[in-house]
């Protein structure tokens, strides 16, 4: 690498690429070598090479440890969305997903979430707060808001399998048939951070949605707050017009964890701003 590259940013960045390089000939875990051993290496100063693994740790590829050095950090849960030609198909998301319960009540809507379902804010709402977790390690918070009416017997084992729609379909004959989502850039707060296992103001994803049925019904108001460092989405755009229809996947919507919509319901997405995110 060139250390009389003019300007800071440029180098900054090739530093960074450099950086980037090593992290992915490595797997989650490893090890790379500390600032001192890059500033030599890449030949440029410490304040570059602290700048460029900053902003790696930030984005959720390094982790440091103190007293121990740097490592790569895990990989992220890649959440890949696809055109299709009916509706939003999305591939299956890595890792064993599970949930914790962390509140579950009945109360009135209120004005918000009345508006949100189109039922009085009088009317009586199931409120579920849970932690989805990955392969043991938290993932997301999620809060749902459910019209009472339509689960009545509602269980807690239910909601920690994930099979909340399949619920509706096979008890209640409640058919979800679209989602319509908005996904924003946010930060965590202290007691979110708590519960995710990351650093209070850590970045996220905040996923909203509200899923209809199939008579247009408002069925589910939820929002979730999914981790920054570990979860990432990616769009696939069609550009041009394929030779034959794309098949359906199996799977789920980003913000929708597996056994939500498990059984072919059509999903469809509306989202506000980027839909690309994470390192």
């Amino acid at each position: 690498m060139d250390a009389d590259v003019p300007g800071t940013v440029l180098k900054r960045e090739r530093t960074r690429d450099a950086v980037l390089e090593l992290i992915e000939s490595r797997s989650p875990g490893d090890a790379i070598p500390s600032e001192r051993a890059l500033c030599a290496l890449l030949g440029v100063s410490r304040p570059t090479v602290r700048a460029a693994v900053d902003e790696l740790v930030a984005a959720g590829l390094l982790v440091r440890e103190h007293g121990r050095g740097m490592f790569v950090a895990p990989a992220k849960i890649t959440q890949e969305l696809v055109a299709g030609d009916r509706a939003l198909s999305v591939p299956q998301a890595a890792g064993a997903w599970s949930s914790r319960l962390l509140e579950f009540t009945t109360l009135q809507a209120g004005a918000r979430v009345g508006r949100k379902l189109r039922m009085s804010p009088a009317a009586e709402i199931v409120y579920v707060a849970r932690l989805r977790l990955v392969d043991g390690a938290p993932m997301a918070i999620e809060h749902l808001h459910i019209r009472a009416e339509l689960v009545p017997g509602l269980s807690a084992k239910e909601l920690e399998s994930g099979d909340l729609y399949e619920h509706l379909r096979a008890t209640h004959g409640v058919h979800v048939r679209e989602a319509v989502q908005a996904i924003e850039p946010t930060v965590v707060t202290r007691a979110e951070a708590g519960l995710l296992d990351v650093p209070e103001l850590s970045p996220a994803l905040l996923f909203e949605r509200l899923t209809s049925d199939t008579t247009g019904r408002p069925v589910e108001y939820v929002h979730s707050l999914y981790r920054g460092d570990r979860y990432r989405i990616v769009s696939r755009l069609a550009l041009g017009p394929a030779a034959e229809a794309a098949p359906d996947l199996e799977g789920h919507h980003p913000g929708i964890p597996p056994g939500d919509f498990a059984h072919g319901d059509a999903i469809t997405s509306s989202t506000r701003g980027d839909i690309q995110a994470g390192g």
